[in-house]
């Protein structure tokens, strides 16, 4: 009788225990599905790896995520890695980034992320798909923007952010010197899905790119020759703004349709040739022009201070530099380039590969990329 009743409570106790590790186990999946991002389950951007937790000392009390989206191409990625990087070091808040890449480039990636100072950063690769762009982009020998996919990964946030409800997009010649928090609560107007830097507001564009003409209006983006674009009745002379770092209020913008409007413009585009050919020669930029006419917020100019790379020279004193919260080397000269301006600012952000398939190219060295 007794040895039975030993039975039993044995019995009892090793229940208990499974019941406990499976209460254990259930909390520990309940807390992952929480830092979970939901993946889209679109075809054309595919979810390749999350990590999901960054150090309890790395944040502070604020738990509301910041998401950030940055492209990630082979033969840029240096630059990726230091824009994270000088977001990171700049910030305490919870930030989440979406690394969006071609599939060739997500190891690389990996590797070099889980290799530096960066393996403790929240972050998602995703795998953008080109066939998403089929009949929307019409190759031209004279336009290299046309066959870089990447390009386009802003014009599908709600995709590549799913559950959020405001993200940060921006491109990945960018250096972050304030605290990005600070522009996440950029405030948007009601009924506005995105806030810009304006070009012609902006202290960073107030001068002219040698041979491309007044890039800051719309008839540097648009051909007005062509009567689409006239019946829009949009005036020449508004002033552009750069989509190079904006944010989104993703709920107003999956709202208004605003992927799918901006894929109308690019089939139309490639059908019609509707994009000035003369000034600007960008492919990303006037679909959002058109999209956003007269439809946006504003971000502060000193979150976009931009065309350090448009001339080998320095067109801004220190001082100014150094208040810029944001540095954007956009143009032809980039910072980890032979002939770029300001190095020194953005190098201090940079991160050497560990697999040496990425070296900066510098005036008096030999180094090369090697893809």
């Amino acid at each position: 009788m007794t040895f039975r009743k030993v039975n039993i409570i044995i019995l009892v106790l090793a229940v208990v225990f499974f019941l406990l590790v499976l209460h254990h186990n259930f909390l520990g999946l309940s807390s992952l599905l929480r830092n979970e991002v939901s993946d889209s389950g679109i075809v054309g951007l595919q979810p390749i790896d999350f990590i999901p937790n960054a150090p309890h000392d790395a944040v502070d009390g604020r738990q509301e995520e910041v998401p950030v989206v940055i492209a990630a191409s082979e033969d840029r990625l240096g630059g990726t890695i230091a824009a994270i990087n000088s977001i990171q070091h700049n910030t305490r808040s919870n930030v989440i980034f979406y690394i969006v890449t071609l599939n060739h480039t997500a190891d690389h990636l990996r590797s070099w992320l889980s290799s530096s100072i960066l393996k403790s950063i929240r972050y998602k690769i995703v795998n953008f798909d080109t066939k998403l762009l089929e009949g929307k982009v019409k190759e031209e020998p004279d336009q290299g923007e046309s066959v870089k996919p990447l390009t386009f990964a802003r014009f599908y946030l709600p995709i590549l952010v799913p559950s959020a409800k405001k993200a940060i997009y921006m491109d990945d010649d960018v250096i972050v010197q304030g605290d990005i928090f600070a522009l996440y609560n950029t405030p948007l107007k009601p009924g506005h899905a995105a806030a810009f830097s304006e070009d012609c507001d902006s202290a960073s564009t107030k001068a002219v790119i040698r041979g491309a003409g007044n890039q800051y209006n719309y008839i540097g983006y648009l051909d007005y020759k062509k009567e689409r674009i006239r019946k829009l009745s949009m005036k020449a002379s508004t002033c552009s703004f750069n989509p190079g770092v904006f944010v989104a209020n993703l709920t107003e913008w999956k709202r208004q349709n605003i992927t799918n409007q901006l894929e109308k413009w690019m089939k139309l585009n490639a059908e019609e040739g509707l994009y000035s050919r003369t000034l600007a020669g960008s492919i990303t930029t006037p679909p959002l022009l058109i999209v956003f006419y007269q439809q946006h917020s504003t971000i502060d100019p000193m979150w976009n201070v931009r065309h350090l790379g448009s001339s080998a020279g320095k067109r801004y004193s220190p001082q100014f530099v150094k208040a810029a919260k944001l540095l954007h080397w956009n143009g032809h000269f980039k910072p980890w380039g032979r002939t770029a301006s300001y190095t020194d600012v953005w190098e201090k952000w940079y991160i050497p590969d560990p697999t040496g398939k990425f070296s900066l190219i510098r005036r008096h060295t030999e180094i090369s990329n090697t893809k």
